[in-house]
């Protein structure tokens, strides 16, 4: 199983969640990444950075929150 650098963006406002993201990308360059959202707008454009950075994800809901997975 591997190991997950944790990034904690529930409760967050837009950009930070963003801005966390991508700090966590540039400082653990190839390791995957677990990013915790808890609305669903976070989560989008959290996606839409991936995508952009052209990082691989799968995105699920974990209750009333959202869970993506870097590979």
């Amino acid at each position: 199983m591997s190991e997950y650098i944790e990034v904690d963006v529930r409760g967050l406002s837009c950009p930070e969640p963003v801005m966390l993201t991508a700090a966590a990308l540039k400082a653990n360059p190839g390791k995957a990444l677990k990013i915790m959202a808890s609305e669903a707008h976070v989560r989008t454009n959290v996606e839409k950075l991936l995508k952009s950075k052209k990082v691989e994800f799968t995105s699920s809901e974990k209750g009333s929150e959202f869970e993506i997975l870097t590979k």
